[in-house]
């Protein structure tokens, strides 16, 4: 099995990824922002797993600042339970530390929560929104942060993605 870095996914990678499954990711009417790189396992020149990440900027805390958003996270389900979550997130938020922003940011549903908590990802209790073509929305299920630099500290109060959720 080899781990790579992609600087996006084609269609051909993404059904690779779905192996077969419709809706992967779940099913609901957001566009999302593609992610600019991905931490991906290939196994036999099929990619298993992926993570996507990408920089984008959110307000909180009356401040401005860039996150490391991680999104499109997915093992094909004919290799879940093999552990290749563990290694292509942990590729990926090591990949995240060198980009350069104090925080990783993702959104997952509520029963996933708990996986990207073994990661050390935290819920933001406060609410989040992000920009849709026409319409802001907020985000529901969870929205989930991690420091990716020593001693930093998510800020209080309302959370605004800066364009597309990732």
């Amino acid at each position: 099995m080899e781990l790579i870095e992609l600087p996006g996914m084609t269609a051909a990678g993404r059904a690779e990824l779905a192996a077969g499954e419709a809706h992967p990711f779940g099913v609901n009417d957001l566009q999302w922002r593609e992610s600019e790189r991905y931490l991906a396992l290939r196994d036999d020149g099929r990619l298993v797993a992926a993570a996507g990440l990408v920089v984008a900027g959110v307000e909180a805390g009356g401040d401005v600042f860039e996150v490391v958003g991680v999104g499109g996270v997915i093992v094909a389900r004919p290799r879940r339970g093999e552990g290749l979550m563990r290694r292509v997130m942990d590729a990926a938020l090591t990949r995240a530390e060198e980009l350069g922003p104090a925080f990783a940011m993702l959104f997952c549903s509520v029963g996933n929560s708990a996986r990207y908590a073994r990661f050390g990802f935290r819920r933001i209790e406060a609410r989040v929104t992000a920009e849709q073509p026409d319409r802001i929305v907020e985000m529901g299920d969870a929205s989930m942060w991690r420091p990716l630099r020593e001693g930093a500290t998510w800020p209080a109060g309302p959370v605004r993605v800066l364009g597309l959720p990732f």
